[in-house]
């Protein structure tokens, strides 16, 4: 059975950092781009970031770009989102999500994880 499970979400200060982690079962993430999804009480899913497969890319949403790193260790089978100086906004839950190449839309994306709750609060 194909799954991907994040991890690490939690309650954080404001300008504090928290690392996120997409493991994969089932498949090797060796072949897909994984892209970091989030979605807030009342919103649309967003796109967050993403890492390509093939040459390791990564892309970041405009709202993220100098905050939050996307990397991935193959060997672990996980990709990592690193997320530093968070923002009450950043509050939502992040799900990590894998396709053949990363685009933007979340409806591309084939196999989804359940989530975790990224809190930024005082």
């Amino acid at each position: 059975q194909l799954q991907l499970v994040e991890s690490g979400g939690g309650l954080v200060q404001p300008g504090g950092s928290l690392r996120l982690s997409c493991a994969a079962s089932g498949f090797t993430l060796d072949y897909y781009a994984i892209g970091w999804f989030r979605q807030a009480p009342g919103k649309e899913r967003e796109g967050v970031s993403c890492i390509s497969s093939s040459d390791g890319s990564t892309y970041y949403a405009d709202s993220v770009k100098g905050r939050f790193i996307i990397s991935r260790d193959n060997a672990k089978n996980t990709v990592y989102l690193q997320m530093n100086s968070l923002k009450p906004e950043d509050t939502a839950v992040y799900y990590c999500a894998g396709n053949g190449i990363c685009v933007s839309g979340p409806d591309e994306y084939d196999y989804w994880g359940q989530g975790t709750q990224v809190t930024v609060s005082s």
